[in-house]
């Protein structure tokens, strides 16, 4: 095997995408990360492993440049520069400190382990740099538009662009090719090869924008053109290649809109490359010296102590400055302490250039998943009693994320030959209303792919067909709507991309909501490669509500929303179940049940609290839908899935929320515990995906 692999580039390639497809699987179920799994695979196949592979490989290099300078270019792609541009001064400021304190901190460190002057700046710049892995957890919480989360994101430009910088002068000066006048000359050149990047990018991509509406394989090719040309410029202006990627990232950034193009660079660069890099990371992993790190390498600790301690002086120096709270400045400090993206790429650099040992290598390692582990629970924590301060602020009357009060909804319905429609159209019927008499509209959509009904041999007569099956299935839900008293208007949509179709004709038609079935279908290709459903929820401007249904939706009465936090989002979910229970006649049963699970120790004033302000979300006898009696339970438990499914079992629906999303590319989705619970329901179920953009 190793013999064969060795002379067969082909044959390691489809090992490494094999490994990159199947792994991250097989360790979601284990909570695990997916580039825990990758690395776990690297040790597996490599010199401490099977011995297939090593990292020195040629094909296995390549591969793995094109992942590290991927991994920099999306950091840079999925920076949010409008709300950067909102208060770049305060982000500047925060990412001024929060780079600087964990440099000096970390060359200290090194200097104080006898390393080398260019060795120990290159430590320090490793710590400086941040990726904040809790911004999924901020989106769950409906906190995007905090001035402190959009300031610990802002500074995240600045701290990676200057550890870049950092990276590029150590490894020139390790390998002798600078002195003091050329450090000078060096910055000199990349601050004119940045500006020379973003402003050809820019300029060249805005037009070619213009030119490609309907061209998004050729937009496709320039954006990728646009990153190897950057990385291949940066070397040839002597900085490493990963600094272009980035620039490249950036200029990209300010003029590829949100859309198909720029998801399908960052679902390739996540699912493909990206991975390859933590894969010859495992490679290069001696698994008893990282063992014996994680177990009580002296140094390893210093590391970790010193970069939680730097970052979080920083965020509360930063905090006192702009007069933030504690659960503000416990933000600021939650989302700069993960260390994965730029970290492990100038770590990574730095190994191959000889900088830096493998003591290093592994002690950065075990820094990862610290703050990896670390970080993103002082961000639950930041946003659960930010939320709480917060929750007296809610009312039934204000709108959050879905604005899902009580006014008229346009909801659109996707439907198709593979299941029936009609249950989704009673329920977008319960939904629409609004108060005063306001009535929605409920809007069937049927998407013909020409590209899947091509795949025949005889093309036109297939898509002819597909447009009359899809024109019979938009008639039926026509006499069922009408027949029911339900506003509609059908929908018919030619587009080669489904789930883009619907995206864009929720986003045409001002629509609300939108409306998805969820069937089971078989779990190998839902678990290898995800399902329409999550493509939706990926593109669509709006908020896209999933239903798995086992019931009519008429017969619904006993609804439960179990609710995380007392947010926006959370109150979203009562007026989700409100809705559906507004035109049920009083004494027919109908009750909502407000559910809390929260863990055994909390302490009983909390409790009470945490109580009471849930009650003043049930509505007043004064309001013009009273009769809908309301119950608020907070249960102790320490397995949320399960006591969820416990209550349900009481229950007709259960309405829940989901969060999917990738932070910078890298492989690490947040927790969905909507989608297992899913599998574990007896009964039917709502869950609430927020959109992305």
């Amino acid at each position: 095997m190793v013999t064969f692999l060795a002379a067969n580039p082909l044959a390691i390639f489809a090992l490494l995408l094999v490994l990159s497809v199947v792994v991250p699987p097989l360790v979601r179920p284990l909570r695990l990360p997916d580039l825990v799994g990758l690395l776990v695979a690297g040790v597996a196949i490599g010199p401490h492993g099977l011995g297939w592979l090593v990292s020195s490989n040629e094909t296995v290099r390549l591969l793995s440049d094109v992942g590290v300078i991927y991994l920099l270019f999306i950091a840079g792609l999925e920076i949010d520069l409008g709300e950067f541009q909102r208060i770049r001064a305060r982000s500047f400021r925060f990412g001024l400190l929060t780079f600087t304190l964990p440099m000096l901190a970390g060359t200290a460190l090194g200097f104080a382990y006898g390393y080398p002057v260019v060795s120990a700046v290159l430590l320090g710049s490793i710590l400086a740099s941040h990726t904040p892995l809790g911004y999924p957890i901020v989106r769950s919480f409906g906190a995007m538009r905090e001035e402190c989360v959009t300031v610990a994101i802002g500074g995240t430009i600045f701290t990676d662009i200057a550890a870049l910088v950092v990276l590029a002068l150590c490894v020139s000066l390790g390998q002798g090719q600078l002195n003091g006048p050329g450090v000078v000359g060096l910055l000199l050149k990349v601050a004119l090869y940045a500006a020379a990047v973003l402003l050809l990018i820019r300029r060249l991509g805005r037009g070619l924008i213009r030119r490609s509406v309907d061209g998004d394989s050729r937009l496709f090719v320039a954006v990728l053109l646009a990153l190897f040309l950057a990385a291949v410029g940066a070397e040839l202006v002597g900085v490493e290649k990963i600094v272009g990627a980035f620039l490249a990232g950036l200029a990209v950034n300010g003029v590829l809109p949100d859309g198909r193009v720029k998801e399908q660079v960052v679902v390739v660069g996540a699912s493909l490359f990206i991975p390859l890099f933590f894969i010859d990371l495992g490679l290069l992993l001696n698994v008893p010296v990282f063992l014996s790190t994680l177990s009580g390498s002296v140094f390893a600790i210093a590391l970790i102590l010193a970069l939680i301690a730097s970052k979080g002086l920083a965020s509360w120096w930063s905090g006192l400055l702009y007069r933030y709270d504690g659960p503000e400045m416990l933000t600021l400090w939650s989302l700069s302490l993960p260390q994965v993206a730029a970290t492990l790429a100038a770590t990574y650099v730095g190994y191959r250039q000889g900088l830096l040992d493998e003591r290093v290598l592994n002690s950065v390692l075990a820094l990862m998943v610290v703050t990896a582990t670390l970080g993103p629970i002082l961000t639950s924590v930041a946003m659960t009693r930010m939320a709480t301060r917060g929750a007296q602020d809610l009312s039934l009357q204000e709108s959050g994320q879905l604005a899902l009060v009580r006014r008229a909804l346009r909801v659109l319905v996707p439907i198709s030959e593979a299941r029936s429609e009609e249950p989704l159209l009673v329920l977008a019927g319960r939904l629409i209303d609004g108060d005063a008499g306001r009535q929605g509209t409920v809007l069937p959509l049927s998407v013909v792919s020409p590209r899947q009904a091509e795949a025949g041999r005889r093309p036109q007569p297939l898509v002819h067909r597909a447009l009359a099956e899809g024109r019979a299935l938009l008639e039926r839900a026509d006499a069922f709507t009408a027949a029911a008293g339900v506003p509609s208007r059908s929908l018919l949509r030619v587009d080669n991309d489904i789930p883009g179709g619907i995206a864009r004709t929720a986003l045409e038609q001002g629509a609300d909501l939108v409306l998805v079935g969820v069937a089971p279908g078989p779990r190998l290709g839902r678990w290898l490669f995800g399902d329409l459903v999550a493509a939706i929820c990926r593109q669509a401007h709006c908020p896209v509500v999933m239903a798995r249904l086992r019931d009519d939706p008429a017969s619904f009465r006993r609804l439960l929303v179990p609710v995380k936090d007392l947010s926006a989002g959370a109150l979203e979910q009562y007026q989700l179940a409100e809705r559906l229970l507004s035109a049920c006649p009083p004494g027919e049963g109908a009750a909502i049940t407000l559910l809390h699970i929260h863990e055994p120790w909390l302490p009983q004033a909390e409790r009470e609290q945490l109580a009471r302000q849930l009650q003043g979300w049930v509505a007043s006898p004064s309001r013009s839908r009273e009769g809908v009696p309301v119950t608020v339970e907070l249960l102790a438990h320490q397995n949320v899935a399960e006591a969820i499914e416990l209550g349900s079992e009481s229950h007709d629906l259960v309405i829940l929320r989901s969060l999917r999303r990738l932070v910078e590319g890298v492989p690490i989705p947040a927790s969905d515990q909507a989608t297992s619970l899913l599998r574990r329901l007896h009964c039917s179920a709502l869950v609430i995906s927020d959109p992305l953009h």
